[in-house]
This record gives C-alpha cells, sequence and structure tokens, in this order.
C-alpha cells in the first residue's frame, strides 16, 4: 500500500479498536474508510483479523458486563445470516445490502430523535425480534462488516446500562466475527498479503480498545444513547451514499 493507504488502514483499525471498547457503532467507518484506496472485498478481509484479535481485548474488558438472555435471542438469527451471506455470496451485489442497511438504520436513528417518547420505553429481549434483527445483523456483517444498525434496532429499546450495551454489543459480534473466519477463508478473503497487513494494524488496534473502553465509563449514560443514535445516523447516511454513488 502507498503511505496514503497505510495512514487510512490504520484510522480503520483505530475504530475498530474503539468499536470493541464499547462504542460499537465507530467500527463501521472502517471498510467504507480502506474502500477509498482498495475494493471493499479486499478491505472487508483486511479488517476481519484485526476485528478478531480486538475481540480478545473486549472481551476482557467486558467480562463480567453483558446480557445472556439478548445474547441468547440474537446469536441464532446472526449465525444463520451468516450463512446465507455465504450461500449468496458471488449472488447479491454488496452495493443493495449497504444501501439496504443504511435505510433500515436510518429510519430508526430518525424515529428516536423525532420522536423519543417511542423509544424511551423499556423492552424486553424477544426471541422473534431478536431472531429477525439478527439474521439481517449477521448478513450484512458478513458482506461489509456493517452489522450495527441492526444489532441497534434490536437492542438500544432494551435500555441496558451502558456498560452492558457495551459488553453485550462485544460479546455478539465477537462470536459472529469468529464464524466469519470459516466463510471468508473459504472464499479467500484472507489472503497472505491481507494477513501481513492486519498484523502490522493490529497494535492499533488493541490500544484503541483501552481508549475506548475508557470513554465509556466516563460519558453519562443518557449522552451515550444519544451520541449512539446520531453515529447510527451519521453511518446510515454514509452508507446510502456509497451504495448510491
Amino acid at each position: 500500500m502507498t503511505v496514503w493507504g497505510w495512514v487510512l488502514a490504520a484510522i480503520a483499525a483505530a475504530s475498530v479498536g474503539v468499536a470493541k471498547g464499547g462504542l460499537a457503532m465507530v467500527g463501521m467507518i472502517s471498510v467504507p474508510v480502506l474502500s477509498l484506496v482498495m475494493s471493499p472485498v479486499q478491505a472487508a478481509g483486511l479488517m476481519l483479523p484485526i476485528y478478531v484479535v480486538s475481540d480478545i481485548g473486549g472481551l476482557i474488558a467486558f467480562r463480567r458486563h453483558f446480557d445472556m438472555r439478548v445474547l441468547a435471542t440474537a446469536l441464532p438469527g446472526a449465525i444463520a445470516g451468516i450463512g446465507i451471506g455465504w450461500a449468496g455470496a458471488h449472488v447479491v451485489p454488496a452495493e443493495g445490502v449497504t444501501f439496504i442497511v443504511g435505510a433500515v438504520g436510518l429510519i430508526f436513528a430518525l424515529n428516536a430523535l423525532m420522536r423519543p417518547q417511542l423509544s424511551g420505553g423499556q423492552r424486553q429481549p424477544s426471541a422473534a425480534r431478536g431472531t429477525f434483527w439478527g439474521v439481517l445483523s449477521g448478513y450484512t456483517s458478513f458482506v461489509s462488516h456493517a452489522g450495527a444498525p441492526p444489532w441497534q434496532v434490536y437492542v438500544q429499546p432494551l435500555r441496558l446500562s451502558a456498560l452492558t450495551y457495551a459488553g453485550t454489543t462485544t460479546w455478539f459480534f465477537a462470536v459472529c466475527n469468529w464464524v466469519k473466519l470459516v466463510p471468508y477463508a473459504a472464499l479467500g478473503q484472507l489472503s497472505p498479503g491481507n494477513l501481513k497487513a492486519a498484523a502490522v494494524l493490529m497494535p492499533v488496534a488493541l490500544v484503541a480498545v483501552w481508549a475506548g473502553l475508557r470513554l465509556v465509563r466516563i460519558i453519562p449514560e443518557a449522552l451515550f444513547y444519544k451520541l449512539i443514535t446520531w453515529g447510527l445516523l451519521a453511518v446510515s447516511l454514509r452508507l446510502i451514499w456509497q451504495a448510491v454513488a
């Protein structure tokens, strides 16, 4: 890669680390940023090992802060979604999936911002909702590591505490990323070049995990959810633009 390519790769790796430290939406910029200097498929393959290694730091940090009920309702669907993504890898254009992810996130974020009274009530984990949004999250995570908006739609109304939300999100995507290693390897996305570049970038991501963890612990809970919602809005608009550009 060029110098500019390495700069963007470092930014992408740092965004992954911050996401694993608890600010999940930040990680969604990794593939779009890298796609400025390489194909989205190559960018996704380069980022996956960084996600997997960063997951270790996140899991250690949030080993006591997660909601097993939420994971139990969402993970089976997510694994099924990853399988669907693998089966249709050569059929469905990535642009279409990117647009759907952006549209779902945009609708949810606008609803939360314009009608906050509807997002203020607390829901309970649901197998039906968890499976539906889990499938969509797993599928879009497989395509472009963009599973956060569907996950957000399911989890934010549950009104978990900031640490529990961050920890549950970390555990959910850690399992998804481990599962994705198999189809990514089968599709040739874990090339030697991608693995070497990922190894160079991993220290950046691990330092960023610590930074994300510190931010989650000092940000007030109300502000935390506002930042997530605005982050979802910004990322969703970016994904829609990326899909139609």
